[in-house]
């Protein structure tokens, strides 16, 4: 897992119990210079820490709801760097009151919202990433269980991550003559802030610690480290696998 001089963007860090964080911190440990995004300026005082922690080469605000917000962060990573080597996407979002509904109740305004934010940003990002990949790269996205299995109160979210996986494989596909390999990292359940607003996450935990094999949840640096292998030569004959990062949850019954 070698990422010594690699260049990484990482987007969608919220604070220290971020799954992007968790990777972040993997990469730097791997040897790689970053730069990172957090949503908006009440995020900033949260991640900001962080990423001067982490020895950030650049920290940008990025909330790819709003029109351009992705592209100056692109714009800004070519004019410091010239070039970039991998980068990970790691944001989802779904209004409350649709995240929380039967999907036969999601809005079609919600649904499109959510697809938007937590699939097509990352096919965005892949296109603005491309130019800066002249010698091939890495490109991640995070998944989970729930796009392949319906999982209680993952609602809407359930059929966004089945097409955020759907577009890894397309990705792969595509850009393979690029020398660029695209990866789904398919997380358990991590007590994320994203994850909080899941209603009965804390059950959701429970069961998944009682079904996993060895009834020990996965963590944050075990994350990171298949995330940076993922993005170091390595990890490049995997392109367009989901890798699951569960402790072996999805093999079970």
């Amino acid at each position: 897992m070698d990422l010594d001089g690699r260049r990484g963007l990482v987007i969608g860090i919220a604070n220290e119990h971020s799954i992007a964080f968790g990777c972040a911190q993997a990469f730097v440990d791997a040897g790689a210079r970053l730069a990172l995004t957090w949503l908006n300026d009440k995020a900033e005082p949260h991640v900001r820490p962080l990423g001067e922690a982490l020895g950030a080469d650049l920290m940008l605000a990025c909330d790819v709801s709003v029109p351009g917000q992705l592209e100056a962060v692109f714009e800004q990573v070519a004019r410091t760097w010239g070039r970039l080597d991998f980068v990970l996407h790691s944001i989802a979002f779904a209004p409350r009151d649709d995240l929380h509904a039967p999907l036969i109740d999601s809005s079609a305004e919600g649904f499109a919202l959510a697809m938007d934010v937590s699939c097509h940003s990352f096919i965005r990002a892949a296109r603005l990433a491309l130019p800066l990949m002249s010698d091939g790269g890495a490109l991640m996205t995070v998944s989970y269980y729930g796009a392949e299995h319906v999982v209680d109160h993952y609602n809407l979210m359930g059929p966004v991550k089945a097409a955020l996986e759907a577009s890894v494989r397309s990705l792969a596909v595509e850009l393979a003559p690029r020398r660029v390999h695209v990866h789904a990292l398919s997380a358990g359940p991590v007590n994320t802030r994203a994850a909080s607003g899941i209603a009965h996450f804390d059950e959701l935990i429970d069961s998944v610690r009682a079904r996993t094999p060895g009834h020990q949840l996965t963590d944050l640096p075990a994350i990171g480290r298949i995330a940076a292998f993922l993005a170091s030569d390595a990890g490049a004959p995997l392109t367009g696998s989901v890798t699951f990062a569960d402790n072996g949850f999805h093999i079970t019954a």
